[in-house]
């Protein structure tokens, strides 16, 4: 009776016959509702990456019943998979494998890989597709270039920028803009219409003033300019001036409305001077053929442009190395380096509305300490249930806490609405990927190699014998979310 009892609950469970589930997504091969992949690298001696789903609604590995003992995206064949810009609202995912330079469209619905993306130059130091699939974007450190792929085409523009080693990408998909390792500017891609091909394919003479690589030479698709001021017009109708000036900028995050981007300006935690937030519009940068509009801001007031507006910088004292924006509040992390020469995180909280740092009371600090890293660590942030938001951190050891002998776990649980912060487990190796299990109250990481979870509600670890992996897991994500809003900020 028991058996047969636990039958009929599976069948409800996976929906009672129906094929779709929510939003009109089709019900998966594996029934499963919630699911979390997992980014595995050398899940065996034969195999140097997989991708593994886990039930996330009873934590286990397997079907229900126990049956089939596993589930995962078929077809994977990326090595050493480190990232998963996952798109649930697109049944979509890009997996990168940093073994081999792989970029792995995985299908959420099917649950199976389709394909790599064609025409990247080597392995990319930071890389994002836009959501209608069109647009790949990769920053090729090694190769010196910033790559731009048409997967609707097949074409690849390889523009050349020495040193380039970030780039992002805003959530809709039609403005790009990228930053070179130890460098104060930025540049951003556009693609070209019939006309400027034609006028722009005499070699670098005839490319407008700003621009510092324009692909193929002879008849240019592509033209990667410099962010300058709007000071001067040159012989082809663009306007352009002195370079746009940031303090060792790392990547650019996007207000809830799309129209600005903001250029998180690392200063002295990656060698600069001062860490701090750009506001810059998007509209002068958007890459869509006949989009563009506007002008950038220029670096001092008085502009020399009558039409042109000084640039919007906010102060972060605290470091500025990562961010995530809702609606009009900001959450910035960063390292400041301490008296003794060690960094400690901060996070800082923004009013976008004023553009001005939440005053800091004896209730809400602002900044408050969290977990550590070193200069140019890589953090991973995300929101989740119960107005929680969580902080994850590389090299947590190294940093200002443990010398103090404080607890230096490099997960950090920050309550939006008290400003309260809990750090979770002692050290436990670096933490490289979050996802949060939507309406279930709960998340899942991947730290030090390994899968745990966390209950939303109080931070306690929930068992995770059952969603363990042989391998390292180096990243996760939640297959069911509602929106894309719920993906790491890489």
């Amino acid at each position: 009776m028991s058996a047969a009892a636990a039958t009929v609950v599976a069948a409800a469970l996976a929906g009672c016959g129906s094929t779709t589930y929510f939003a009109g997504r089709q019900l998966p091969p594996s029934g499963l509702k919630n699911r979390v992949v997992i980014a595995i690298q050398n899940p065996s001696a034969f195999t140097k990456g997989a991708l593994e789903i886990v039930d996330a609604y009873y934590d286990i590995r397997s079907g229900y019943t126990g049956q089939p003992a596993s589930f995962s995206l078929s077809g994977f064949g990326g090595a050493l998979p480190i990232s998963i810009q996952s798109m649930p609202e697109e049944q979509t995912a890009y997996v990168y494998g940093s073994g081999d330079g792989s970029l792995t469209i995985a299908n959420y619905g099917g649950e199976k890989t389709s394909g790599t993306v064609s025409g990247l130059n080597g392995p990319s130091s930071s890389i994002f597709a836009t959501r209608n699939g069109t647009w790949v974007f990769a920053a090729n450190q090694q190769a010196h270039v910033l790559t731009v792929v048409n997967q609707v085409t097949g074409a690849s523009y390889p523009l050349s920028l020495p040193g380039v080693y970030r780039v992002s990408v805003n959530p809709g998909g039609s403005m790009a803009i990228a930053f070179v390792q130890n460098s104060n500017y930025a540049y951003y891609p556009r693609q070209l219409t019939s006309a400027q091909t034609l006028n722009y394919s005499g070699g670098p003479s005839t490319w407008p003033k700003a621009a510092i690589d324009c692909e193929p030479q002879n008849a240019p698709g592509w033209c990667l300019f410099q962010a300058q001021s709007p000071d001067h017009l040159d012989s082809t109708g663009n306007y352009y001036g002195e370079p746009l000036t940031f303090d060792r900028p790392v990547k650019a995050v996007f207000s809830a409305d799309g129209g600005t981007a903001y250029v998180l300006n690392c200063g002295p935690e990656c060698g600069g001077s001062k860490s701090s937030i750009s506001l810059l519009p998007i509209a002068p940068m958007i890459f869509t053929l006949g989009q563009p509009s506007g002008l950038l801001p220029c670096n001092l007031a008085p502009c020399s442009n009558a039409f042109a507006t000084p640039i919007t910088n906010i102060l972060v004292p605290a470091g500025a190395s990562n961010a995530l924006v809702t609606t009009n509040t900001m959450y910035v992390v960063g390292q400041h380096q301490m008296p003794d020469g060690l960094f400690g995180g901060f996070l800082t909280v923004l009013n976008l509305t004023t553009n001005t740092i939440v005053p800091s009371t004896s209730a809400s600090p602002n900044p408050v300490s969290i977990s550590d890293g070193v200069a140019g660590a890589t953090s991973r942030m995300l929101q989740a249930d119960d107005n929680t938001l969580w902080i994850g951190m590389t090299k947590c050891d190294r940093g200002e806490r443990i010398n103090s002998g404080l607890a230096y776990g490099c997960l950090t649980m920050y309550n939006t609405n008290t400003a309260k912060v809990m750090l979770l487990e002692p050290f436990s190796g670096d933490l490289t990927g979050i996802a949060g299990v939507t309406g279930l109250h709960k998340v899942y990481v991947a730290q030090g190699g390994q899968v745990y979870i966390f209950s939303t509600v109080d931070g306690r670890a929930i068992d995770n014998q059952y969603v363990t992996v042989s391998g390292t897991a180096y990243d996760v994500a939640y297959m069911d979310a509602v929106t894309d809003a719920n993906n790491t900020v890489y």
